[in-house]
């Protein structure tokens, strides 16, 4: 996704949770640091404040200078939105779309008391990606229950999560419920549509572990129309055997 659409559409999204009031910063300091370790994760990681009113940052930790390379005083929201992987763009929209979704049905009260999960990918400073967790809550809402701002974290999982499609999850603080592995609908991506549903059907059921006589017993075709099935998604996707094809849908989110 190009960075301007890009940067449109996530403003767009924090828009509709912003206030057009916003305290001083001062005023939520205790509440960031009671924040900050519901958020502590094993690993190297940063924090940061958005303002849902300036939709900048009011304050960048200095730990992203070991994380990503970058001094805090360089760093902006279009900073940060430039250096996220372009394919993980449309995911991070659709996730901040959802979260919107979500946050509205929960109750004044109970704002602060949620915190969104999920992982995406930034480039450092010396080029390379990293695969951040990406965690945020509530700290600061106005008398009306519109958000003012919320603390961020951002942990280095790439040793944890080499591949695969990022994933959302809403966790409850306080005895409130978790919403693990959300079904996200791909609002901001582009239709990309590599395989049939037949094929993905037998590609899931490959993925499984099953044999190709095995699946058209499930799916009630024969084992050459399987085998038909397997070669056309081969050679579709230029790739010469079946442990490449699954590893490639899992990385690609395919299924």
């Amino acid at each position: 996704m190009k960075l301007e659409l890009f940067n449109t559409e996530a403003n767009k999204i924090w828009r509709r949770l912003a206030t057009d009031h916003a305290p001083d910063l001062l005023q939520v300091e205790l509440d960031i640091y009671k924040k900050l370790l519901n958020f502590f994760q094993v690993g190297d990681y940063y924090y940061y404040i958005f303002n849902f009113k300036t939709l900048g940052f009011d304050l960048v930790s200095k730990e992203i200078e070991t994380v990503l390379g970058y001094r805090p005083s360089e760093v902006t929201i279009e900073f940060i939105m430039d250096k996220m992987h372009p394919d993980d763009r449309p995911w991070f929209l659709s996730f901040e779309n959802r979260m919107a979704e979500f946050l509205a049905q929960v109750p004044a009260e109970k704002l602060m008391k949620y915190k969104t999960r999920y992982d995406y990918r930034l480039k450092k400073k010396n080029g390379d990606y990293m695969r951040v967790l990406h965690q945020a809550a509530v700290v600061q809402t106005d008398h009306n229950g519109s958000i003012i701002r919320t603390m961020g974290v951002h942990t280095d999982i790439t040793h944890l999560k080499k591949e695969g499609r990022p994933v959302m999850s809403c966790i409850g603080m306080d005895g409130e419920p978790s919403y693990l592995d959300i079904d996200v609908k791909n609002t901001f991506i582009e239709s990309k549509e590599v395989l049939t549903r037949r094929e993905k059907q037998v590609l899931i059921l490959l993925i499984e572990g099953k044999l190709s006589k095995e699946i058209g017993a499930i799916l009630n075709i024969s084992k050459q129309t399987v085998d038909t099935h397997r070669k056309n998604m081969l050679h579709k996707n230029n790739i010469t055997n079946t442990g490449e094809l699954i590893g490639k849908a899992i990385k690609q989110g395919w299924v």
